[in-house]
């Protein structure tokens, strides 16, 4: 297969980019499309030239870690990562356009490259679960109803690729944000933390400079792993609960006094 690639290209240490476009030519329809990069990539570098940056760990579509927009889709496809786009999904002689992800918050570092770590920042900023040494209780000594776990479960599959980040028309993170705050935050493990881990992640969010959500829904279309903006739901209810709880211990304070 032959295909004509358009890739964003951008130095380290320029404001801005531009679009290079490269010829590919007998591809195996079978090869991925990051494969494909790695055979550009290896006639780039013969010929002297520098070689397209781009991030990937597993390509197995478990990290997340290959985070790409592929004609105007981040990832290229709904619900799959961009390690798991084939060739044979693309037209033969089609002209494929790959860039990266177009959010303020994630400022590119080379060509295809992001910087994601602000996500890092809003995990650090609560997405922990107090601990004690020594012998732990019985798992069910702390019974959990089905349902909860599954909830819990379902938002804990996150991968952090910000997939959610890039499709949404405000660069909003409430999917991911909603993910980890849910999947600990139902599980009794998190429950001490519960009010405060709401309140720090969702102000780590703001601060980091993503956008607001309104509920336009692209973030789940887009998530590899299928999490609902369920997730979402339960952060703003689990917002509110803890903003009453810190009013009324606010209120509690000047009473006593």
């Amino acid at each position: 297969m032959k295909f004509t690639l358009r890739v964003w290209r951008q130095d380290d240490n320029a404001p801005d980019g531009s679009f290079e476009t490269y010829t590919v030519s007998e591809i195996d329809p079978d090869a991925s499309l990051l494969e494909t990069l790695d055979i550009l990539n290896e006639r780039l570098i013969h010929d002297g030239e520098r070689a397209i940056a781009f991030d990937s760990d597993c390509r197995e579509g478990i990290c997340g870690a290959c985070s790409l927009v592929v004609n105007d889709i981040p990832h290229g496809e709904r619900q799959v990562t961009s390690c798991q786009i084939f060739m044979r999904n693309f037209q033969d002689g089609e002209t494929i356009t790959v860039e990266p992800y177009r959010v303020s918050a994630f400022p590119v570092i080379r060509d295809l490259v992001v910087d994601r770590s602000a996500l890092d920042r809003i995990i650090e900023s609560g997405g922990y679960v107090s601990i004690t040494s020594g012998p732990k209780p019985e798992p069910n000594t702390q019974p959990i109803h089905p349902e909860i776990q599954e909830q819990a479960m379902d938002a804990a599959i996150c991968i952090g690729c910000g997939a959610c980040v890039a499709a949404c028309p405000n660069g909003a993170a409430m999917l991911f944000t909603g993910a980890k705050v849910t999947h600990l935050n139902l599980l009794p493990q998190g429950e001490q933390e519960r009010h405060h881990r709401v309140r720090s992640m969702v102000r780590a969010h703001d601060a980091e400079g993503f956008g607001g959500c309104t509920n336009t829904g692209e973030c789940q279309e887009v998530c590899p792993q299928g999490i609902s903006i369920k997730v979402i739901g339960e952060m703003n209810r689990e917002y509110r609960s803890a903003m009453f709880a810190k009013l009324r211990a606010r209120e509690g304070r000047v009473q006593a006094q």
